[in-house]
């Protein structure tokens, strides 16, 4: 049988994610909720045990409602990666199926699946899904001791750079109060202006907080009184999960980015965690490639899976994107914000 829960509401959701090995931050409740309350995503999770048993099992998913890109499931906009919670091939298999023969009766335009697994769209439970996107995705193993973790990383890129943060005399604040914050989202408007791209909105930060509560950490690097670095981590279970980096250009001679995941990484261990996910990295992002290969050698290929997507789809999401880049850096900084706010809660 086929069974549809509330994943943010019935407690069995919170409780097969604990428990299940191949579960990220990316599936708990906070996060969940978090795109609930910017976005008005509604959280939906499918599975074959019956309302009154334990969760075997689950596939969650976003339902994605916008006039300006259609109505699709989604699992999980904004997450790098989110793998089915089965233990079976057959019960993804069934899972996957029944959705399929969903798909026309909601009205959904396509089902997106964002799988760790490579070869998802070569086995049976993946069939008639086709590669959509394609990632890196940089994971660090912390077994190693400090010193040996230390001698891993990229002589010149890191290892030196590193030092000279600590030469120069950066000051490390951690947590999650409201300065902190204000000061973070500084430096990201600045970084995606940078890039010109619309910065992410800052009620997204704001509930992210609220919703993850000790599991996030806003890491931020001082040159006297100015911000001029800062990242922000998750952890979930014995995972550490590097998700946003921004900076102010004009320190970068201070190396705050670098100096500060290698903070978070001897923090990480220190408090138990066995790896430091780095995220995902667009193929043809050159530069943060080489940046996170400098830490992690190889990374992973992490694929994006869609169903059903045609040929002349997949041209035209390409050409959308395409065209949205050219119009961002056209724009400034200012109405790059205002896009922002408007245009992500279409694009998860």
């Amino acid at each position: 049988m086929f069974y549809q829960v509330e994943p943010t509401r019935d407690v069995r959701w919170a409780e097969l994610v604990e428990r299940h090995p191949r579960a990220s931050v990316f599936h708990t409740v906070g996060w969940l909720e978090a795109l609930r309350r910017t976005y008005g995503y509604e959280p939906m999770a499918f599975t074959t045990s019956a309302p009154n048993n334990e969760l075997k099992n689950g596939l969650v998913f976003c339902r994605v409602e916008s006039w300006l890109t259609g109505r699709r499931l989604v699992s999980l906009p904004f997450s790098d990666h989110c793998e089915p919670l089965c233990d079976s091939v057959e019960d993804v298999n069934f899972l996957i199926r029944y959705l399929q023969t969903r798909l026309e009766h909601q009205g959904w335009k396509y089902l997106e699946l964002r799988p760790i697994n490579g070869t998802f769209g070569q086995t049976p439970d993946g069939i008639g899904f086709v590669p959509a996107t394609r990632y890196f995705l940089h994971t660090l193993s912390l077994s190693p001791d400090l010193n040996e973790l230390f001698r891993g990383l990229d002589r010149d890129s890191v290892q030196r750079r590193i030092r000279r943060a600590e030469q120069a005399g950066l000051v490390e604040k951690c947590g999650r109060s409201d300065d902190l914050l204000k000061d973070f989202y500084s430096l990201f408007v600045i970084t995606r202006g940078r890039h010109r791209l619309p910065p992410t909105p800052y009620a997204w930060f704001r509930n992210l907080i609220q919703c993850q509560g000790k599991a996030l950490e806003i890491h931020l690097a001082y040159q006297g009184e100015t911000p001029v670095a800062a990242i922000l981590t998750l952890k979930f279970r014995d995972v550490v999960y590097y998700k946003y980096g921004c900076s102010d250009a004009r320190f970068n001679r201070y190396a705050g980015i670098p100096w500060l995941l290698w903070k978070a990484i001897v923090a990480g261990k220190s408090n138990g965690a066995v790896e430091f996910d780095m995220g995902r990295t667009e193929e043809d992002n050159a530069g943060l490639l080489a940046f996170k290969n400098h830490w992690v050698q190889p990374p992973k290929r992490l694929i994006y899976w869609k169903f059903p997507l045609t040929p002349f789809s997949n041209l035209t999401d390409n050409w959308k994107s395409k065209l949205a880049k050219r119009l961002f850096s056209c724009m400034p900084n200012r109405l790059l914000a205002m896009t922002g706010k408007f245009i992500y809660r279409h694009i998860g």
